[in-house]
């Protein structure tokens, strides 16, 4: 591996595998296609042309590699979330509290349009700017903060 992609690696290694967790929810999924990502992008690296930034270059790629990935599972994303994921809270009367909140959130999220999911995701999970996010999608910089924030009104129970 080159030093430049090693630089990479340690630089958005963890990055692109919280990326494609917004993508698959899967952990063994998210760090098999992290791993193919690097391994793409060190072959194809003569054809990064610098119109973005490396890091997006590599969602881009990490992208690609879990739609193909999905394509070959015919993965379908589950529409209602783990029910034991907020069972880890100390008390029952705090599961109680905030489990349904939770819940009703992550069905809500579970529930959008996959481009709205994804760049809440993205954004909430994937650190990525809005330039970015933006980027990723061939779209401006702005059409990336309208969609994020309409998304947020919608779950927020605002417009549509």
């Amino acid at each position: 591996m080159s030093d430049d992609m090693k630089k990479y690696y340690e630089e958005y290694g963890r990055k692109i595998f919280l990326y494609l967790m917004t993508l698959c929810s899967d952990p063994d999924t998210a760090e098999e296609l992290t791993q193919e990502t690097f391994y793409q992008a060190i072959r194809n690296i003569g054809k990064y042309q610098g119109k973005s930034s490396v890091y997006t270059w590599l969602c881009g790629i990490a992208k690609n590699l879990w739609l193909s990935e999905s394509r070959r599972k015919k993965y379908h994303p589950i529409a209602e979330p783990d029910p034991t994921a907020s069972d880890i809270s100390p008390t029952p009367d705090e599961v109680a509290e905030s489990s349904d909140g939770k819940m009703n959130l992550l069905r809500k999220i579970h529930q959008l349009p996959e481009t709205e999911k994804e760049v809440l995701l993205l954004r909430a999970t994937g650190e990525l700017s809005f330039r970015e996010i933006g980027e990723l999608f061939g779209k401006s910089e702005n059409w990336a903060r309208v969609t994020h924030y309409r998304t947020k009104q919608k779950l927020k129970g605002g417009t549509s």
